[in-house]
């Protein structure tokens, strides 16, 4: 089963969260870092994170705005800048400031979810989380990848950022991607 990142800095946030993933059914393990630099010496897998096999790379970053060391966007700006990282970003924050939205899909989130302050709330995100971005969305499964390798999917894709997610009129969001052309026109990667 792949595993999820959630970088919280908070405690009560992150057992809550993975309380109501749990209530929803996630039974993928879930990594946690405590800062935006421990997110990004993670998906390096460098340092104590260096071991992919207690570590391994995960299927989606659940990361928080306000982080200590590194702030939460630019961990987001750093995942987008490294060639051939392919992971989905979705940021959990409590704020719901449309600046700092639309900041974040301008640096190419794939989602933006204000964090509820009623649990039944938080079951209904953590069971919409469960369902579309670990049911239903799918990643390139390339050797290596695994490992935290490049993946050549990301030389295809590049995160729009002239669109915002829409609902596609059956509960479902469209994810933010879209295909760059072969002929390199279109959008240009972060």
């Amino acid at each position: 089963m792949k595993t999820i990142l959630q970088v919280e800095d908070d405690p009560n946030d992150v057992f809550f969260l993975q309380r109501a993933l749990k209530k929803a059914g996630v039974l993928n393990p879930i990594q946690v870092a405590r800062d935006g630099q421990q997110a990004i010496d993670y998906l390096q897998g460098v340092g104590k994170f260096a071991d992919r096999e207690k570590f391994p790379f995960p299927c989606l970053v659940l990361l928080d705005l306000k982080l200590p060391h590194v702030m939460g966007l630019e961990v987001l700006r750093w995942i987008r800048n490294q060639p051939g990282m392919v992971v989905p970003v979705v940021l959990l924050s409590a704020s719901s400031e449309n600046s700092d939205m639309a900041a974040a899909y301008r640096l190419g989130c794939n989602g933006f979810l204000v964090k509820p302050s009623e649990s039944s709330k938080l079951e209904s995100m953590a069971q919409a989380i469960s369902y579309f971005w670990l049911t239903h969305n799918a990643l390139p499964n390339e050797p290596g990848r695994e490992r935290g390798e490049p993946s050549a999917w990301s030389k295809t894709v590049a995160p729009s950022r002239d669109r915002l997610p829409v609902e596609t009129g059956d509960g479902q969001w469209h994810s933010g991607m879209t295909p760059v052309p072969p002929s390199g026109r279109g959008h240009a990667p972060l």
